[in-house]
């Protein structure tokens, strides 16, 4: 009888062979421990990705101007392959019938050919143009929202400055931008600036020959900005972006009073994985309303206007809003001229042009430093302000916004005159008057409304909320009864720095000031900005619940970690 047939454990034929020449596959760990060793990725990663930003509406301001910068940087790529940046004469003969044979510069008919030939080329130019709009806009609402609540002050002066120069490089980016089509409108533009150049006493005319090689326009100006547009702007605002959010992750975001928030520390969510799954969608929605607005919405129809020609100018042509308020100055300025020996000062020209731009950033670069020294603060704030708790910065504000918008609708003095049937020089002589009446009324009218609101806030800290039931007294009175108020409420209304009001040194019986000490000056000026502040309630006044202690200054910044203890996060939203 024959034996059993015995069972192998493996084969030759059914394994699996590997051939010797290929190397094995590296696992993503592997992977990833070879760039840790060479780069320190995880060190960052783990210092990065736990990041705590905190939650605010207001916050995201900042983010808009961000990500509407990425909308320009990436729409700009696809108008840079069909542009062309030459102020070579040609006679169109493109698809917009209406201008065919007409004799036009390169630049205008490639932005023809982008518009109406193209596929997608006109909404990615509306893009590109909404984009900018809203990049401008963002970055001044932002900016007024740091003046606002103070998150100016030290130890963020130097991100002031970038923030300053980042809106002032936006403009110009802006503008270069807006003049490189070439069309009758951007020309008028162009033309205005050119008026402000020659306005420079003694220098201008060089200055102008300099920028348009010879007289305007020249045939050198649309190819110089475009590398200006492209190249040199793009890459000075890059950088000052990077160096932006740099300071803003190094010094700790800002955030507005609550329990829980200390000058030391952080409140929020971290940046993985929620506030980055935010952030990502707020830029997709971001890009999508730009899209909408780009796809409904005409801007710049430049086939309307037409080709520049210096003899022309556009009925009714106004600049973009960002740069109407220096035209509306030029406008209702007074013919001032002087005539020094053979040459002609255009005073006209030059103090609402070139001085007042340049009177704004003066005042916007010194305003951190200035505050300080009226204050004498010099402790590291983290805890923002709320507007009303500084009423004279909160009325200097308004009084500035409110002469830029005289200027700006005086830059559009013609369009009032002619829509509303009145005189336009009866409009320019009304606001001539209103750039100085308007701002020191609406100073007024703000003040007073932030004193009112701090007395509020008093009386709802002594008295509590109002509670709607009436209640009558055994005398016959009726009053309404108060709930305390929450925990919450009470740190939002007490949470804030109270300066004392400087006053001079003086020393011995003649009044002779010490030297280094406090002059009488300087003593006005800090009672003009804090003596009209209201103090907050003792924490025996308080309605039903002890005040929040209110946390002194810290000379230096401590070293305290992102998250901060669960003792300091009651009643907070992480």
């Amino acid at each position: 009888m024959a034996s059993p047939t015995g069972t192998a454990d493996t084969s030759p034929a059914v394994e699996t062979k590997v051939p010797d020449d290929v190397p094995p596959k590296r696992s993503a760990t592997g992977v990833l421990t070879w760039a840790d060793d060479r780069l320190g990725l995880a060190k960052l990663g783990r210092s990065g990705l736990r990041k705590v930003f905190p939650d605010h509406w207001s916050f995201l301001l900042g983010e808009i101007a961000l990500y509407s910068f990425i909308v320009l940087l990436l729409t700009g790529v696809f108008l840079t392959l069909w542009f062309k940046p030459s102020m070579a004469e040609i006679d169109y003969q493109g698809s917009y019938q209406l201008l065919r044979g007409v004799p036009m510069s390169e630049a205008f008919a490639s932005t023809l050919d982008i518009s109406f030939d193209v596929r997608g080329g006109l909404l990615v130019r509306q893009i590109h143009h909404w984009a900018a709009i809203l990049f401008v806009a963002a970055a001044m609402v932002h900016m007024l929202r740091v003046f606002f609540t103070g998150a100016f002050r030290k130890p963020r002066e130097v991100n002031w400055l970038i923030g300053i120069g980042l809106f002032m490089l936006a403009m110009v980016e802006g503008f270069a931008g807006y003049s490189l089509p070439d069309d009758l409108l951007s020309g008028t533009g162009l033309r205005f600036v050119d008026g402000l150049i020659r306005s420079i006493p003694l220098v201008g005319t060089w200055i102008e020959f300099f920028l348009f090689n010879g007289e305007f326009p020249g045939t050198a100006i649309v190819p110089r900005l475009y590398m200006v547009h492209i190249l040199l702007v793009p890459a000075i605002l890059l950088g000052l972006v990077v160096a932006h959010i740099s300071l803003v992750v190094y010094h700790k975001h800002t955030q507005y009073p609550g329990p829980g928030r200390t000058e030391n520390n952080v409140v929020g969510y971290p940046m993985f994985p929620v506030y980055m799954a935010k952030a990502g969608g707020f830029f997709f929605v971001v890009f999508g309303i730009t899209t909408l607005m780009a796809t409904f919405m005409q801007i710049n129809p430049v086939w309307k206007y037409g080709p520049y020609n210096p003899s022309q100018v556009t009925a009714g042509s106004q600049p973009d809003w960002y740069m109407g308020w220096l035209e509306g100055a030029v406008r209702i300025m007074p013919d001032w001229e002087s005539h020094i020996g053979h040459t002609t000062w255009s005073w006209n020209i030059f103090i609402p042009g070139v001085g007042l731009m340049g009177l704004l950033m003066t005042a916007l670069v010194a305003w951190p430093f200035v505050e300080r020294w009226i204050t004498a603060d010099n402790s590291y704030h983290n805890i923002l302000d709320r507007p009303r708790n500084v009423p004279t910065r909160t009325a200097l504000g308004v009084a500035a916004m409110t002469c830029y918008a005289m200027f700006w609708l005086s830059g559009g003095n013609d369009i009032i005159a002619t829509h509303f049937h009145v005189s336009l020089n009866a409009v320019t002589y009304f606001m001539r008057v209103a750039v100085f009446v308007a701002p020191v009324i609406a100073y007024h009218i703000t003040k007073r409304t932030c004193i009112s609101l701090q007395r509020a806030d008093a009386q709802r800290l002594r008295h509590g909320s109002p509670s709607g039931e009436i209640v009558r007294s055994p005398d016959g009175g009726y009053t309404e009864s108060h709930e305390p108020i929450s925990v919450a409420e009470a740190y939002a209304l007490t949470q804030h720095q109270q300066y004392p009001v400087l006053e001079a040194t003086v020393t011995g019986d003649e009044g002779i000031p010490v030297k280094n000490g406090i002059s009488k000056r300087r003593a006005r000026l800090s009672r003009w900005f804090l003596g009209a502040n209201i103090p907050v309630p003792r924490s025996d006044e308080i309605h039903g619940e002890e005040e929040p202690e209110v946390g002194t200054q810290p000379e230096s910044p401590s070293e305290v970690g992102d998250t901060p203890r669960s003792d300091e996060l009651e009643g907070s939203t992480h």
